[in-house]
């Protein structure tokens, strides 16, 4: 007899996949990730390559079951998260025709404003919960119909990666609820594809996957691989939702009044609600949890990533540094923005360095520092980065509180929940306490709550609040709060009074790279 059973968390991320190895209790045994790239060969594409990604998802699971050296009879089931908004269009045999496009490519642009202004956008938004953006599956699937008419053609479906990977190891093409509510094609109240919007999109029901709830179970996996993962074909799986809600499960942020505020490459302001909700502006997401949690938000394209270009582009010396002395050059980085006062002596930073979704939902949106003098250093453009990406987060706040009020609690993941510095900035900059619940990997411990409410082994979501605790907890200091709120009319004057110009330098940048 087993005396421990064991689940998988599988996270499907835009830099790396990790897949994370939990004890019934929630207990992490061990984890393993692998990387890959981002293709950005110009300001608008942003691809990558769906083999190596299935790839890491083979290795990563291999990984935790060899380093752990379970019985594979333990694994109670595997359940996957994932990034969403890709894309990648295949043929009858299931090879790609195209690179996964992911969220963050903008070669759809201006499909998106079509959209938008020609198409009835809003009232299709009303329905299917996804703001019309570059990021929309549906606007890509426009370009691609307009402007690769020949491949678009010979694609047999269009999916997104995590429908890749799964049909690589079941053989059945299936899109679960959330991930389907993140295309722009998907209906929330009929959970079906929308038939408006396929119309637009060119396609019909056949060419997508099988929408399936979130707590859909497959078995039965392909001859071989089994063997390769060191798992049993009769391994459940649990096809899972979104990154961005198996995070707010992840942490906890599950109950009225509590946000999640999560920062990785990307970030995101979310909450739970019991029914789909959309917002009369257009700013916010609506993505499917389960059928009695849904997820409202904003997506914020510029988060850790940002912290990535200043160690690249601004801290050379910096980075040589940590290697002679042995240490993480994040850690240099954040010592030397600890040096700075709140406010960055009036330097601003709009950080909109890849174009931006929430709030301003606009791909021609660009960065800028504002309010630079000769008495600011690097120094005070490192900490004005930082600064501008909580900035940025509590202005997408601010949009959701229109419709659900002031949160009574504000839960911090992903990277940046490492940096003491950050957490008390946004502690600050929101003036409201913040706190950390003990789990980094959010969505993999979200995808196996889900798992576990998927297989009967739990009647409730609630269980999270068993399996997490907190590992930090930080008040605003009032002195910043004020020196931050003086600050926050002018950032938020400031990206309003330059969005005419946005489209302006955007075009010119285009032209420049021969797009």
């Amino acid at each position: 007899m087993l005396n421990k059973l064991y689940m998988i968390g599988i996270d499907i991320g835009t830099t790396s996949t990790k897949a994370v190895l939990f004890e019934r209790s929630g207990r992490i045994v061990t984890q393993a990730s692998q990387g890959y790239p981002l293709h950005q060969p110009s300001p608008s594409v942003a691809e990558q390559d769906p083999e190596q990604i299935r790839q890491a998802v083979m290795h990563t699971v291999s990984t935790v079951m060899s380093k752990s050296a379970i019985d594979p009879q333990a694994v109670l089931f595997i359940a996957f998260s994932s990034a969403m908004h890709s894309v990648i269009a295949v043929d009858g045999q299931g090879k790609p025709l195209t690179a996964c496009i992911t969220w963050a490519d903008n070669r759809s642009a201006k499909y998106a404003l079509r959209l938008k202004h020609e198409l009835n956008g809003h009232e299709l938004y009303l329905r299917t919960g996804t703001p019309i953006h570059p990021m929309s599956p549906i606007t890509k699937l426009m370009w691609l119909r307009e402007e690769q008419p020949e491949l678009f053609s010979r694609a047999v479906k269009f999916i997104s990666i995590k429908e890749y990977v799964i049909a690589r190891l079941f053989g059945d093409y299936v899109i679960d609820h959330s991930i389907a509510s993140s295309t722009g094609m998907f209906n929330l109240e009929q959970l079906d594809w929308d038939p408006a919007a396929l119309k637009i999109a060119g396609i019909t029901p056949d060419r997508l996957s099988r929408p399936v709830p979130t707590t859909e179970i497959l078995q039965g996996l392909l001859p071989g691989l089994a063997e390769e993962l060191g798992l049993l074909e009769s391994t459940p799986c649990v096809v899972g939702a979104s990154d961005g809600v198996l995070s707010n499960l992840g942490v906890g942020a599950i109950r009225p009044g509590v946000i999640a505020a999560t920062i990785g490459t990307s970030g995101a302001i979310r909450t739970v609600v019991d029914r789909p909700i959309t917002d009369p502006k257009g700013r916010i997401f609506c993505y499917a949890l389960t059928d009695k949690h849904w997820v409202i938000g904003g997506p914020v394209n510029n988060g850790g990533m940002l912290f990535r270009w200043v160690r690249d582009e601004l801290a050379a010396s910096e980075v040589e540094t940590a290697k002679r002395l042995g240490i993480d050059p994040y850690e240099v980085l954040t010592r030397i923005a600890e040096q700075v006062p709140p406010g960055s002596g009036g330097l601003l930073f709009h950080p909109y360095l890849s174009g931006e979704r929430a709030p301003l939902w606009n791909p021609d949106a660009r960065g800028s520092f504002f309010g630079l003098t000769m008495n600011h250093h690097k120094e005070h453009m490192i900490r004005s980065v930082l600064e501008g990406v909580i900035f940025n987060m509590y202005t997408v706040l601010l949009a959701m509180e229109e419709q659900i009020g002031r949160p009574r609690q504000i839960l911090a993941t992903g990277g940046f929940a490492r940096s003491s510095l950050w957490r008390q900035m946004m502690a600050d900059i929101f003036d409201q306490e913040v706190v950390v619940p003990e789990s980094f990997e959010s969505s993999c411990l979200g995808a196996v709550v889900l798992g576990l409410y998927a297989t009967g082994h739990t009647d409730s979501l609630d269980i999270v609040f068993e399996m997490i605790g907190s590992t930090h907890q930080h008040e605003p200091i009032e002195a910043h709060a004020k020196v931050y709120k003086r600050l926050l009319p002018i950032y938020i004057s400031v990206f309003r009074s330059l969005e005419s110009q946005y489209e302006a330098i955007a075009e010119f940048q285009r032209e420049e790279a021969g797009e």
